[in-house]
């Protein structure tokens, strides 16, 4: 049998034990407590600073990718403007509104892709986009210790498009057959949307004025920002030269009915590059140590 006194112990050794995890337990919650107040307090310069809004102006270059042009950056560049909304979340976090207007251009004779094609084109690209901003630098306009920052960038944007070749509008001509039904074609859409995405550099010029240097690509969901995707329709030794549906169709008129026009299987894309200058306004008074204090 157990006596009293061995009782007592062992009850004395369980209180101790209770005693040493409810010791232990409330030195874990202490220290995830003091863990937590530092993060929070981590985070907010950043939630606290960068809460604003910049509008602007953007100006620079656009050019093509696809059928008539598969490879060569730059090709072709043509101007292109438009305006800007940016809403800063934070330090890290923007979120950017534009609208957009370009122009893009391709031909087989400049880039040497295909020159026994000889098609070409020109369209005005419209678009209005949203896009996420990532500075990699806790950058805001205004910053004393981060006036610099590179970042990235991506969102979703609706373009319209309308190629011509020669002042001739190509999508009514039905230049692969749409307006007579050619192998169950009908007319394209010429409204896509589009995924931007790209990098940049953010450089903050004064209390309230921000510069920014962009390079971005949009892969479209269309195949006929040049108005070629598919294959011939006509018999090009039958093609009248004086129908310009016709001769735009084929014009070295040198094939036959379903030999390869284009490449389906690949959307086009077009790029923006340029340069953008907008001017902050606050929504709310920052109160920072003075490291992140404004010029």
């Amino acid at each position: 049998m157990i006596s009293g006194t061995d009782k007592t112990k062992a009850f004395s050794n369980k209180s101790e034990i209770f005693a040493l995890v409810d010791w232990l337990y409330c030195k874990a919650c202490c220290m995830v407590k003091r863990k937590l107040i530092v993060f929070i307090l981590f985070l907010v310069p950043f939630s606290v600073i960068g809460q604003s809004i910049e509008v602007g102006l953007t100006g620079g270059g656009s050019y093509y990718i696809g059928d008539l042009n598969p490879s060569k950056h730059f090709l072709g560049t043509d101007l292109a403007f438009g305006a800007v909304a940016r809403y800063n979340q934070n330090t890290r976090w923007a979120f950017k509104f534009n609208v957009l207007y370009a122009k893009v251009k391709g031909s087989d004779q400049t880039s040497g892709f295909q020159p026994d094609r000889s098609l070409s084109f020109e369209s005005t690209v419209l678009e209005a986009g949203a896009h996420a901003e990532f500075n990699f630098l806790p950058y805001f306009t205004g910053s004393k210790r981060n006036s610099i920052s590179p970042f990235i960038f991506a969102g979703l944007s609706l373009i319209y498009f309308n190629p011509t070749s020669g002042g001739t509008a190509l999508r009514s001509l039905g230049t692969e057959g749409q307006n007579v039904g050619f192998d169950g074609r009908k007319a394209y859409s010429t409204i896509s949307a589009a995924i931007p995405f790209g990098i940049g550099v953010k450089f903050s010029l004064s209390k309230r004025l921000c510069l920014t240097a962009e390079w971005g690509m949009r892969k479209t969901f269309t195949d006929y920002l040049d108005d070629v995707s598919k294959t011939y329709y006509l018999d090009g030794a039958l093609i009248n030269p004086d129908d310009p549906g016709q001769l735009l169709s084929d014009p070295m008129r040198t094939h036959q009915p379903y030999m390869q026009r284009g490449n389906s299987r690949t959307k086009d894309w077009f790029d923006y590059s340029g340069l953008t200058l907008t001017y902050k306004f606050n929504l709310r008074k920052a109160t920072t140590c003075k490291d992140y204090q404004t010029k």
